[in-house]
């Protein structure tokens, strides 16, 4: 047997499970014994005993007035001597002058007093006392104290910190392969990055291949991409196809407030990994240990680099022969050491982008096989409406669509709950809120200014798909663009169409009211951002290609801090005179547009304030034929019967802020 196949027969163990473990028991058993004890100890201060002599006790005992005594030998005071306790039937007043019960003597006794005491039957001998009996007694009060300090304090620390000990090791998680496995099967819409970590897969499987043509699989593999596009996701598909040990660890969990304790949880994770080979050790998010070192201002010892040092001789050190492969994930490579970076250490970086059309409908077709879907939901349509989505973006869209069928009680997911989440995910929910007729009034032509350049424009790119005066997110009212198709990059064309479309909202306040308001300072900020990237980035003005002024998003790693903009003043008057003329050509532009249609920037501002909501289709009808030709559809959400009045209310009430599904035509504005 090979040692590939006796590795994977190796059973693995994962993480200890959590319960109710047996030093819980243990804790309240000790508990308890302290407890019995203390009731045991009688409390407050006991009036010292009546001293008598031997003959008085034997008076009394003949004379019933003693309840109980014990005679105890005592030999420290010679033969014969005894000591007598016990407890007197009639209280009486000891040397202090105080009444006691107790009573105590003390003195040589002869045989024939001991026979006269044991004859009235009141007095009785302890059992002999051995040295063990004594031992015992003395030392089980102090073993449990002892036993519930180290239970309740001891292991609490040590439980809080991991241990004393423990601080240096590692915490990756080992995942079993039985419950925790995933496969190619189940990551879509990144075939390109498949491809390439298959090598990795098939090295797991087969090394000896690899090493008799004498090549050399790469050490580390950098997974590369937006958040959300499916880099942890491959990652574990890869231990999965591979049937291998599964390390996972985020970089975070190796900076400790220790100093020196990142250092030694690489070096442990390592030193686990080359016991478990082949396997593979994932470090997500790995720019929170592997940023670059020597950055940000001041001195002192910086705990990440030193984390760091310890990473790169780890994976330097690594042979490649062992067949532990080190793949990691971070969306940000540009803070990254670049001796992380080099051949030898992460040799292959793994690029996964957003998804494309197709990639997105195959990650909607692996999502949608948990949900219930009725047979009108098309997932190739949704897909093509959904540009610009990561895969988790589409999960989350799937599951929104399911929640809204639920509450709407619905057996299946229809294609309308489907629609509703996608506005909600991609634009906000709908809010209510109390609007008086002038600012409902401003926010329709605001809106219908926007919604009204978009159609009249006719960009290739962007279409407009509704236009509503419901509060989403934080707009008041919104014109809902979506793509005609995969947008890659973008022509100066449609940019300045963007920009258009920014300005109509507030041009349209403008001609509607000849005031404007400051519900477009969003709009004038996207629209200012757009030109001057095409003058300082894009080289899309009259000043040329190039570019003017440097990024600084990565400022806190201590580049170009001190270093000002590298162009002259006289530049930067040109880059705002460009800036300027730019929003203001389209500025003109737009009001010309609008100027030129006014009738229709009346009529889709008064279908808003009829109807609320309008599609882009509804839009386009009032340019070409002056109203809405087709019916404006609203859906309202089913409430179910309750014989309860107050549930009913409550149902009507809630319906109010849900998109509905049985549609109804209403009549359109004329």
């Amino acid at each position: 047997m090979s040692d590939n196949e006796s590795s994977k027969r190796r059973p693995l163990k994962n993480v200890r499970p959590e319960g109710f473990q047996p030093k819980v028991w243990l804790i309240w058993a000790a508990i308890f014994a302290l407890a019995i004890a203390v009731v045991a100890i009688p409390s407050g201060r006991t009036a010292a005993p009546v001293k008598l002599n031997i003959q008085q006790v034997i008076d009394l005992a003949e004379k019933e007035g003693i309840k109980s005594g014990v005679i105890k030998a005592d030999s420290a005071g010679g033969p014969f001597y005894t000591t007598i306790t016990g407890e007197l039937k009639t209280p009486a007043k000891n040397d202090d002058g105080v009444e006691s019960s107790r009573f105590s003597a003390a003195g040589r006794v002869t045989d024939e007093s001991i026979a006269r005491l044991q004859a009235t039957h009141i007095f009785k001998e302890p059992a002999a006392e051995t040295m063990l009996t004594g031992l015992l007694t003395s030392l089980i009060p102090f073993v449990l104290i002892l036993g519930v300090l180290y239970f309740l304090f001891l292991r609490q620390i040590r439980a809080a910190g991991r241990g004393a000990l423990n601080f240096g090791k590692s915490r990756a998680k080992l995942l079993t392969r039985d419950r925790d496995k995933i496969t190619f099967k189940e990551v879509a819409g990144c075939d390109e990055a498949k491809e390439e970590v298959a090598e990795v897969v098939e090295f797991l499987k087969d090394p000896k291949k690899f090493q008799k043509m004498g090549g050399r699989i790469p050490k580390g593999v950098l997974m590369v991409g937006p958040p959300g596009t499916g880099k942890t996701l491959l990652a574990k598909a890869v231990a999965g196809e591979a049937d291998v040990p599964f390390f996972s660890i985020s970089g975070s969990d190796f900076v400790e407030m220790f100093v020196g304790v990142g250092a030694s949880r690489v070096r442990d994770m390592f030193e686990q990994g080359r016991k478990n080979a082949p396997c593979i050790v994932f470090i997500d998010e790995i720019d929170a240990v592997g940023r670059q070192r020597g950055a940000g201002l001041g001195g002192g010892n910086d705990e990440r680099e030193q984390t760091l040092n310890s990473l790169l001789v780890e994976m330097d050190g690594f042979d490649t022969t062992e067949g532990v492969i080190i793949i990691a994930a971070t969306n940000r490579p540009d803070v990254l050491d670049s001796a992380l970076l080099r051949p030898g250490r992460f040799d292959r970086q793994i690029f996964i982008d957003l998804p494309d059309m197709i990639g997105r409908e195959q990650i909607l077709r692996v999502h949608a096989k948990r949900i219930n879907m009725a047979d009108d939901v098309d997932l190739a349509e949704i897909g093509r409406a959904t540009s610009g989505l990561s895969g988790a973006d589409l999960a989350n869209l799937l599951n929104e669509g399911a929640l809204l069928a639920a509450r709407r009680n619905k057996k299946k997911v229809e294609r309308i709950d489907i629609e509703d989440a996608r506005e909600k995910v991609l634009f906000g929910r709908e809010r209510r809120r109390m609007m008086d007729d002038e600012e409902k009034r401003m926010t329709a032509y605001h809106e219908a200014g926007h919604a009204l350049i978009g159609v009249l424009i006719d960009d290739e790119k962007n279409q407009l798909h509704k236009v509503t005066i419901l509060p989403r997110g934080r707009a008041l009212g919104m014109a809902m663009y979506l793509p005609k198709r995969e947008v890659l990059s973008l022509y100066k064309r449609n940019i300045l169409n963007r920009i258009a479309m920014g300005l109509g909202g507030r041009i349209a306040e403008e001609i509607a009211f000849a005031d404007v308001s400051n519900g477009a300072s969003s709009d004038i900020q996207m629209v200012t951002k757009l030109a001057r990237h095409m003058v300082c980035d894009w080289g899309m003005s009259e000043l040329g290609p190039i570019a003017y002024g440097d990024t600084h998003d990565t400022v806190f790693l201590g580049r170009e801090i001190s270093r000002s903009e590298n162009f002259s003043q006289a530049t930067a008057q040109k880059i705002d005179g460009e800036v300027r003329r730019i929003v203001d050509e389209q500025y003109a532009r737009a009001t010309a547009l609008l100027n030129e249609h006014r009738a229709a920037l009346n009529a889709v501002a008064e279908a808003l304030l009829l109807h609320e909501t309008i599609e882009g289709k509804h839009v386009e009808e009032i340019v070409k034929f002056g109203s809405i030709q087709t019916p404006v559809v609203h859906s309202l959400p089913p409430v179910i019967a309750d014989k309860s009045s107050k549930v009913e209310a409550d149902r009507k009430e809630e319906s109010k802020d849900l998109p509905a599904t049985d549609s109804a035509p209403s009549p359109t504005p004329a």
